[in-house]
């Protein structure tokens, strides 16, 4: 694949999507512990159930508007007529069952959050506040673990393949591929 800045990146980073090139070298992958940001991935992970990656981050300036910049407080406190606004805001993915996902998993992330401290300490706390380093994977025990556990809680769209894209995002996983430039960060 030809790049114009001469990097060689993951396959799946698309060379003429200069969002998704940012995406991949400035946040995939970097180990995050603000309860903020882990909340808008998780969010958008959600979003992403069964469409691209690319087609979410190419949404993700309209979904930080239309969730009120993923102010916990707020979505958690969304009602009707506003998962009825969200659903007539054509700059998201306008799916209902996400939707109403995004606001009961808020809800949930609260909870978890009034249970650990922090999103950050329940969520590091399944590698010992260790990186793991696997490539070439889509779902693993540790993912299994995590989705079932976040499915007990009562959340939605966390199966297994969208929590260890969502981790590999945070960098709870760190994955870049063989021959990329932040393969060995």
């Amino acid at each position: 694949m030809e790049w114009r800045d001469g990097k060689t990146r993951c396959r799946w980073a698309n060379p003429k999507n200069d969002d998704y090139l940012r995406y991949h070298d400035e946040e995939w992958g970097i180990p995050v512990y603000d309860d903020h940001k882990l909340f808008e991935t998780l969010i958008l992970e959600c979003f992403q159930a069964g469409l691209s990656w690319e087609c979410v981050l190419n949404k993700r300036a309209a979904f930080w508007q239309a969730f009120d910049g993923f102010d916990l407080e707020k979505v958690c406190a969304y009602d009707e007529d506003k998962i009825n606004e969200l659903r007539e805001n054509p700059g998201i993915i306008r799916n209902r069952l996400k939707i109403r996902a995004a606001v009961n998993n808020a809800r949930v992330f609260r909870e978890i959050q009034g249970e650990f401290g922090s999103f950050s300490n329940y969520l590091w706390q399944w590698t010992e506040n260790q990186v793991i380093y696997e490539k070439d994977e889509v779902s693993s025990p540790l993912s299994d673990k995590v989705s079932k556990d976040l499915k007990k809680r009562g959340m939605k769209f966390v199966g297994t393949v969208i929590i260890y894209s969502y981790m590999q995002a945070v960098g709870v996983i760190y994955s870049h591929e063989d021959g990329c430039f932040l393969e060995h960060r």
